[in-house]
């Protein structure tokens, strides 16, 4: 039997997140969506759908198998992008929604995420430079002034330039506060640039006619001074090319030069480069905002790559789980194990109980994350468009606490998923003839980039749920509270939803007890476990975005809705595996913290 032709998402199960789980027609009522209704969405998202399936998902491998290549100090990437940009900036999505004053069509990022998630499982290499060219420009609108944005963010928005953020050096990862690269303020009100970059996604290429780093630096006093730690780093606009001060339409290169390609085991069609700013001691500048609040800036488009991370991890585990059930159902393999003398008719693999095990498991960890996803982007629209100050308030904190769980479960536990895609395949799955292998190595860099998962534990223990004396903890178990009384009236097991009341009460007391640590002077005992902390804690949150989904399945069996009976029905076992499966971790793990085992603590140098 031939294999069916990859969706990438299922469509059904997109209409029912939107529909009749997070109710996007009662969201498109926020007054700022004003010119978007639901019939106007889908014929969004059927474009996108196409773009995704007949132009983006074409390019993937001959991108994957043939990477970018530095030739003479530049970086030339695969032919069929220079087909597949045009066609994304073609949507009008890269700045679909922003305000309409800046281009933008003032869409929800609920949609957006959507949107993205169809066009990541087709091709992230094309999607993720379109996410840093986004965020760059929303930098700019953000914190730039008027001519910045006219000479800068303009052209990103429309797709004739790329952007990018240059923060990692090789002597500071993830410890921005040691980051070398100086700015030194010039007689013209610019800044001269100097210092090395290296890991920047998409720095360098030959798709359009510049390249904006939003780059953080040190800004040098005259007297050769700076600021010390992340205190002291500044927010600048670094293009590849500049303005001639002499003659304003002539551009001229800014002294930004590529040292190094980097090969890379995924993602390997979007380029990953070394830079070099300033060896000419010509490389210009442009501070964005005001000086030492570069950390704050940057963080608004990490916070908006956590989660598009997240969305990109949902993209790469469902093409792989769509991938593995359509090859389980055609491909023939052993018999009935009822049949004692191995008689009978070969069986497809979907009728074997571990192929079966392996593929509920998939479907739980891909649709409890893309649910996830979508709340957390639900929540980016009310934090920014709620016409109610408190709602506001309270979706932004909700949606801090969430973001590094969003960008950490995904990919974590995605790449369990693909890999378990990969086992379905067998002896296929381990060769480069089927894409899982390039999906798990794709997978695996959601892990790494825009925060390692150890870096999202730390976060969410040691600022997100004590922030504000626990406030946004107590949102999300009022949260729980409501989906597990929502669940019961609607007819899921009300055993379930005493399960998740438990287990929010115990990652409530586990925080507790953690917090007084920390008060008590203890902060590396506090955060000895963030990384059980933060399994904990995802733990509970996907499982009540799985007793969600379940309510508005059971609602959909009881009313007769629009998707047949063995979807919702799909829908409820998937959250009924999940909750039996996951939620008994949660005292074992919660222990962990709470009890402070200390074995890699303690463990001697010399033990290694």
């Amino acid at each position: 039997m031939a294999q069916a032709e990859n969706p990438l998402l299922d469509d059904r199960t997109v209409s029912f997140l939107l529909d009749e789980v997070l109710d996007l027609r009662a969201h498109l009522a926020l007054p700022y969506f004003a010119d978007h209704d639901r019939e106007g969405v889908e014929v969004l998202l059927d474009m996108v759908r196409k773009l995704a399936r007949r132009v983006l998902y074409p390019t993937w491998k001959p991108q994957d198998e043939q990477p970018p290549t530095f030739v003479d100090g530049r970086v030339r990437l695969h032919p069929s992008f220079h087909e597949a940009w045009p066609a994304l900036v073609e949507t009008g999505l890269l700045s679909a929604t922003r305000p309409s004053e800046h281009g933008g069509q003032q869409l929800p990022f609920l949609v957006h995420a959507v949107a993205a998630a169809y066009l990541g499982a087709a091709n992230l290499n094309v999607v993720g430079l379109g996410m840093l060219t986004t965020g760059a420009a929303h930098l700019i609108e953000a914190f730039g002034d008027d001519a910045q944005r006219a000479q800068w963010m303009t052209p990103l928005y429309e797709g004739r330039w790329t952007g990018t953020m240059a923060l990692t050096e090789p002597q500071a990862g993830s410890s921005l506060g040691d980051v070398q690269t100086t700015a030194r303020r010039a007689v013209d009100g610019s800044y001269r640039i100097r210092g090395s970059k290296i890991f920047i996604s998409g720095g360098d290429h030959d798709l359009g006619s510049n390249v904006i780093n939003l780059a953080l630096a040190r800004v040098v006093q005259p007297d050769g001074s700076s600021v010390a730690g992340t205190r002291g780093l500044s927010l600048f606009i670094v293009p590849r090319r500049r303005p001639d001060a002499s003659s304003g339409d002539r551009w001229v290169d800014n002294d930004v030069t590529t040292t190094q390609a980097i090969h890379k085991i995924g993602w390997r069609g979007l380029p990953s480069i070394a830079l070099s700013f300033g060896d000419r001691d010509d490389c210009h500048g442009w501070l964005v905002g005001q000086p030492g609040r570069g950390m704050p800036q940057m963080f608004q488009m990490m916070n908006e790559a956590r989660v598009g991370v997240g969305v990109a991890a949902v993209a790469t585990a469902s093409a792989a789980y769509q991938e593995a059930l359509a090859y389980a159902r055609g491909r023939a393999q052993g018999r009935d194990p009822r049949n004692r003398d191995g008689g009978g008719p070969q069986l497809p693999l979907v009728e074997h109980a571990d192929v079966r095990r392996m593929l509920l498991r998939q479907k739980a960890i891909v649709e409890g994350s893309f649910a996830l996803a979508l709340t957390a982007a639900r929540l980016v629209d009310r934090a920014a468009h709620a016409p109610d100050e408190a709602v506001r308030a309270k979706s932004q904190r909700l949606l801090d606490l969430l973001t590094p769980i969003v960008k950490s479960f995904p990919a974590e536990r995605g790449y369990e998923s693909v890999a378990l895609a990969l086992q379905i395949h067998g002896g296929y799955g381990y060769s480069s003839e089927y894409p899982i292998e390039g999906w798990l190595r794709d997978q695996k860099l959601n892990s790494i980039h825009e925060g390692t998962t150890g870096i999202q534990g730390l976060d969410l223990l040691g600022r997100k749920v004590v922030a504000a004396g626990g406030e946004a903890l107590a949102l999300l178990l009022e949260e729980l509270e409501a989906t597990a009384a929502r669940a019961t009236q609607s007819g899921v097991e009300p055993a379930l939803g005493e399960a998740l009341r438990a287990a929010g009460e115990r990652l409530r007391g586990t925080t507790m007890a953690l917090a007084q640590r920390g008060l008590r002077g203890d902060v590396l005992g506090m955060l000895l476990h963030s990384h059980d902390f933060l399994e904990l804690a995802s733990i509970v949150v996907v499982a009540w975005q799985h007793l969600e989904l379940s309510a508005a399945a059971h609602a959909g069996l009881a009313r007769g809705g629009p998707q047949p009976r063995a979807f919702y029905e799909g829908k409820v076992l998937a959250a009924q595996y999940w909750l039996a499966t996951e939620l008994p971790r949660v005292p074992q793990l919660a222990a962990l913290c709470e009890q402070g085992e200390a074995s890699y603590a303690t463990f001697p140098d010399g033990g290694w």
